[in-house]
């Protein structure tokens, strides 16, 4: 039975500000973000299973997606630690997500990964995510590239 990626597409809106930026970016600021998860695996054989010819149900990865990542990020500002007053933010509003990395399009690329690895059925595998932080900037995790 051959290999077969799928993929699904997420839209979620966030802000964010980097610490210690030389540019733009230092100050709050928000993107319309594109996540786009692709997973690989065999589809299924069973004849006796629902998901007969799936790899995964794409309700199943959109279930996974936005129980783990879109809930906590979509609509929230996303600030280092070390940011000042991050806790007093915080504390203020109620949908600030303080991380333990400058919050870069690449190290919330790698953070979705970390969170989605454990999470999919056994016999799938996380293959490729892209996040578009804008129309035209992006950043991409092949699990190819990180073995």
């Amino acid at each position: 039975m051959p290999i077969i990626r799928v993929t699904k597409e997420f839209r979620f809106e966030m802000a964010h500000a980097l610490t210690n930026y030389d540019g733009k970016c230092k100050y709050i600021h928000g993107h319309s973000y594109v996540l786009k998860i692709t997973v690989s695996g065999q589809p299924i054989e069973d004849e006796n299973n629902s998901k007969l010819g799936m790899v995964i149900d794409f309700s199943d990865l959109k279930n996974i997606v936005n129980d783990n990542i879109i809930e906590r990020f979509d609509h929230a500002l996303v600030l280092s630690k070390k940011a000042k007053l991050a806790d007093d933010l915080k504390c203020e509003y109620q949908k600030v997500e303080i991380v333990d990395y400058q919050p870069t399009c690449e190290n919330l690329v790698m953070h979705f990964v970390e969170i989605l690895k454990p999470l999919l059925p056994e016999n799938v595998f996380l293959h490729h995510l892209k996040l578009h932080e804008t129309a035209t900037s992006c950043a991409e995790w092949f699990a190819a590239d990180n073995q």
